[in-house]
């Protein structure tokens, strides 16, 4: 008896409806969704970046030195700007989706999420003039 005449039992296939390879550019939060998941691979390169200027520094005067002409080709610096742009805009969109992550409860009651995303952006605010006074002095 052949494979092709045996009994199998009878698997139903899923109903999956045809989604467009270009389904992002459809509404602005998929786009927005699609833009801030790309933008991870631009946080990546900051913290790469970082981590290089670092062991750099670690490294003595001669290394440092080096990093900083290499950092200052016009390539790395047009990639740093983009990659500026997009962890702003990764942080942005991440502190308005903050409120839908979790919910904060005070005395039996939701705290609403523009408090949520405000003192986000706040902490942001304070951290961010903290470094910029522990730069310009």
């Amino acid at each position: 008896m052949s494979d092709r005449h045996e009994y199998t039992e009878f698997h139903p296939r899923w109903y999956r409806p045809r989604v467009s390879t270009w389904w992002w550019l459809r509404g602005r939060y998929n786009l927005a969704f699609v833009v801030r998941e790309v933008s991870s691979i631009f946080v990546a390169w900051f913290v790469l970046f970082f981590l290089v200027l670092v062991r750099a520094v670690s490294l003595g005067e001669g290394n440092y030195r080096a990093f900083l002409e290499w950092a200052g080709n016009p390539g790395i610096v047009l990639l740093n700007a983009v990659s500026f742009f997009f962890v702003v805009f990764h942080a942005v969109t991440w502190f308005n989706l903050a409120p839908q992550a979790m919910q904060v409860r005070l005395r039996g009651k939701r705290v609403p999420g523009v408090l949520i995303a405000g003192s986000n952006y706040l902490a942001w605010a304070f951290v961010s003039a903290f470094v910029a006074w522990m730069i310009v002095g």
